[in-house]
């Protein structure tokens, strides 16, 4: 058996979860142990603002690099702390960073995707074999670089002679479709709480929908939610990805422009956006999957589970991870750890048909531990 962390800092913004794993002989990780750290606000602020370009950003987003690296480090630490363990039994960390900017397939043909981390300061701080910078490999192999997580997907929730899809919620949704015959595909499918967030932050000072209660005050607004689910990118054929380079508040505005609505049906419009968008994606590229399970943040907002539940039809079972062996909030952190566990084995850790790279390449670069 071998040890393995992951750290994971998402779109949405909300903090760190770092997970501690215990790898056995075939590659298969088990969560030991679960942290959450809430990014302080000014940090917080500060990425969401280092998503544009802005005055003296490379020098700001150094300094947020490292003020994340705190973060992370504190984390590591509190692991170990409820696990028992000390960093030299772990045999390394995969840490994802903050993504500021994905832009792959652009500008030279290849573009470019970045993710704010300091591998060299983690590997310092913690003592432990970094891994990280995991999408720019992908990327230079000509893929999307994200996502990233169907090869963990597939390892962790695939289930032979059963139709599946994995759906993780976070700031951007994403689906791994995991077939029956073991075939795997996947993609970014929209936006997952991003907007929501968004909205719940301009409209109530509150960081989220605590349980969508929100949103399940309002009323769909059916001409504003044709105006949304118009956006070019839903109508796309895998691979693809996205971000905030697209789904921000500038868009967001944009279609917002002319009556004025009530805030409480925006939300519920949002609501219903991000699950109409993951189960239309579903429905055309994976018709038939008969199990749905979710993870992320939105796995906890009852109101979007209820209306993913009532698009996906009597016919799909819909129910979070949990049922499956993994806590909604710790599947991505682990599967940094999975991915960290490939790149020390010199594993891909790509699917090339998913991200739309020449090839499965060994993803990340290693930082030593001193």
């Amino acid at each position: 058996m071998s040890w393995f962390i992951g750290l994971m800092s998402g779109t949405s913004l909300d903090g760190v979860d770092a997970v501690l794993a215990e790898a056995d002989t075939q590659g298969r990780l088990q969560s030991q142990a679960h942290v959450h750290s809430a990014l302080p606000q000014a940090l917080r602020d500060e990425l969401l603002a280092l998503n544009q370009s802005g005055p003296d950003e490379l020098h700001r987003a150094a300094l947020a690099a490292h003020a994340l690296v705190d973060i992370y480090a504190s984390a590591v630490a509190a692991v170990l702390t409820q696990s028992g363990l000390t960093a030299l039994q772990v045999k390394a960390l995969g840490a994802h960073g903050q993504t500021v900017r994905h832009r792959p397939q652009e500008f030279s043909g290849c573009g470019y995707t970045l993710q704010l981390m300091n591998g060299a300061l983690l590997a310092e701080r913690c003592g432990i074999d970094v891994v990280c910078d995991f999408r720019s490999r992908d990327v230079a192999a000509g893929g999307q670089g994200a996502p990233l997580v169907p090869a963990f997907h597939a390892a962790c929730f695939g289930m032979r002679g059963e139709a599946r899809a994995v759906l993780n919620l976070g700031g951007i949704a994403n689906l791994s479709l995991l077939g029956a015959q073991g075939e795997v595909a996947g993609f970014d499918c929209g936006p997952g709480n991003l907007l929501m967030d968004l909205w719940c932050r301009q409209h109530r000072g509150q960081a989220y929908d605590d349980g969508g209660r929100w949103a399940a005050q309002g009323q769909i607004d059916a001409g504003l939610l044709s105006t949304l689910m118009a956006e070019p990118f839903f109508a796309r054929h895998p691979p693809k990805s996205t971000g905030r380079d697209l789904f921000d508040a500038a868009w967001l505005a944009k279609h917002l422009a002319g009556p004025v609505r009530q805030p409480t049906d925006v939300m519920a419009t949002l609501a219903e956006l991000t699950a109409r968008a993951a189960i239309e994606a579903l429905q055309r590229e994976s018709p038939g999957t008969s199990t749905l399970l979710v993870c992320g943040g939105g796995a906890f907002n009852a109101h979007l589970m209820s209306r993913l539940k009532a698009l996906a039809g009597p016919a799909r079972r819909v129910d979070t991870t949990a049922g499956a062996g993994v806590q909604p909030d710790q599947v991505e952190a682990l599967a940094f750890a999975w991915l960290a566990r490939a790149h020390l084995a010199r594993e891909p850790g790509n699917i090339a048909a998913v991200t739309g790279a020449v090839g499965g390449r060994v993803l990340g670069a290693l930082y030593p531990a001193a």
